[in-house]
């Protein structure tokens, strides 16, 4: 186990952790954003960014200090914390993105290394390979074989109290991923990011992004911190936390700003096109689209980084509430409708929902059915696994609720769609407990099929009738010949028919019986 690495507290696969950096005599809280600090551009401080903004971690390029004259003299003489000013902890990164950028840079893993602890360092990098997506095969392995050439020379450096980070690599190859994340775990390294998913990103790939981490992290073992590379735009940090990502850096904040885009958790504005600010940050309750549109463009871009900061650490911050009351599904399935590629990765997510249940709590606060992709979350799948513990015997009827048409039943269970039967003694257990709309989709009922479905298999001997509320016939095509199918609705119909003549009978009795009163009473006189 890693002991620099604490897990506090979980939903799905994302967790509140506190990462311990010995160097810098520090605890960082995860999930965490690490500002990207370019030692050239003083957008924001990074006094301002401990102070202002309460970041206890930054990231910045210890090649391009080493490749400054100035930067690195200055480096190597007071340190790399006297000269940002900064008494959190800093990750430097190795050249790697100037390799990927411009093919080749003029240092190794065990110069950069050095380098990097003679700074200060807290966090170092070794020089591993990006491999972009979409490469040949081939390509991605020759990579991936340089890659773990750097992690071995990194595990032979000299590197003190620095922690180190084992970089995972594999291009869009998921067998490459959990081979490297594998590979990367086995190490004594520490910290483990997730490479080149950049390119992804930027060009609206989230599915194939959740895809390359899903399979990352199938390699490493849960007390790995993982570090999604180049990842800060608070639109998708929920679904990368909800895969199992701690650590997130990006340079976003300050690119965005000098380009005039205003982030928000559902997408990236432009200033121009702006009428209102929907925010409540200090800089957004303080200036309006026009003053930010006056200011010169300095003062934009400084007042503009200011905001876009803002808003990512309070999305993370509401992340790691979302992580506590057990609803981080909910967060993320609200921002997948921020943008279709958002829903693309939220579904991807959910073809990994086997590894997701395999973390995620057995029991939470609540359960609300939004959207037909809630019929797939882990809740649901882990129901249905727990099929296989439960015994059913004799004749079972499963009941959506209602009369059905007989009584000689030896049990009656509750079916709840998407979840499926269970025994009514269940009924006030998490996930049971869930808050389902009036107007299912099919994919609940559909879901619901596959646990009566697994039930019927686990149990040969019982005999079921299912009495459904008109269920539509893709649902039904998934329960067993076997099952006896009743409509509850086809039932209320026959039975109030039968109670309308029963009526009319007792209705015409009654008026014969007056008729024949009236009749002897007119006799009698």
């Amino acid at each position: 186990m890693r002991d620099h690495f604490e897990l506090r507290d979980g939903d799905l696969a994302g967790r509140i952790g506190r990462l311990s950096v010995p160097r810098a005599g520090v605890t960082v809280e995860t999930p965490a954003l690490l500002p990207v600090v370019n030692p050239n551009i003083d957008t924001i401080s990074p006094v301002r960014l401990e102070s202002e903004f309460g970041a206890d971690i930054l990231i910045t390029n210890s090649y391009i200090i080493k490749t400054n004259e100035h930067l690195r003299e200055e480096a190597l003489d007071v340190g790399l914390h006297e000269m940002l000013d900064f008494h959190g902890a800093i990750m430097t990164d190795s050249g790697s993105f100037q390799l990927a950028e411009y093919g080749e840079i003029d240092t190794t893993t065990e110069e950069i290394l050095q380098f990097q602890r003679d700074i200060g360092t807290d966090i170092a990098t070794p020089v591993d390979i990006p491999t972009p997506p979409d490469v040949a095969r081939e390509q991605a392995e020759t990579d991936l074989e340089i890659t773990r050439q750097a992690l071995a020379d990194a595990e032979a450096a000299d590197t003190g109290e620095m922690l180190v980070n084992a970089p995972v690599q594999g291009s869009t190859y998921p067998d490459l991923r959990e081979e490297a994340g594998r590979h990367a775990d086995a190490t004594d390294l520490d910290v483990f990011p997730v490479g080149a998913v950049v390119p992804m990103m930027n060009a609206y790939r989230y599915d194939d992004m959740v895809d390359a981490v899903a399979a990352a992290k199938r390699g490493l073992g849960v007390d790995a911190p993982v570090h999604l590379f180049g990842a800060g735009h608070p639109m998708m940090l929920a679904l990368a936390v909800a895969l199992g990502c701690d650590l997130f850096d990006s340079a976003a904040y300050a690119l965005y700003a000098r380009d005039g885009r205003y982030l928000t958790v559902r997408g990236t504005e432009h200033l121009e096109d702006l009428e209102y600010l929907p925010c409540t940050c200090p800089i957004c309750t303080e200036y309006s689209p026009d003053d930010l549109r006056a200011a010169g463009s300095k003062e934009q871009e400084q007042l503009l980084a200011e905001h876009n900061l803002h808003v990512t650490f309070a999305e993370l911050r509401r992340i790691k509430q979302a992580i506590r009351d057990g609803d981080l599904m909910e967060l993320v399935e609200e921002r997948a409708r921020s943008h279709p590629a958002m829903l693309d990765g939220y579904r991807a997510l959910l073809d990994h929902v086997d590894q997701l249940e395999r973390e995620d709590p057995a029991s939470k606060g609540a359960f609300f059915y939004a959207s037909n992709e809630s019929a797939h979350r882990p809740e649901v799948a882990r129901h249905h696994a727990r099929m296989d513990r439960l015994t059913a015997e004799g004749h079972v009827l499963l009941t959506e609720g209602g009369v059905p048409s007989g009584d000689d039943f030896d049990a009656t269970w509750r079916v709840v769609p998407p979840f499926g039967p269970f025994p009514r003694s269940l009924s006030e257990t998490y996930p049971l407990t869930a808050e389902v709309p009036e107007r299912l989709d099919r994919d609940a009922y559909e879901q619901a099929a596959r646990g009566v479905s697994r039930l019927v298999e686990e149990n040969p001997d019982a005999a079921f009738t299912l009495a459904h509320d008109d269920w539509p016939d893709s649902a039904l095509a998934r329960v067993p010949e076997s099952v006896e199918l009743e409509s509850l609705s086809t039932v209320s119909e026959r039975l109030a028919d039968e109670r309308d003549e029963a009526d009319e009978d007792d209705l015409s009795d009654g008026d014969d019986a007056g008729v024949e009163g009236d009749s002897a009473g007119l006799s009698d006189e």
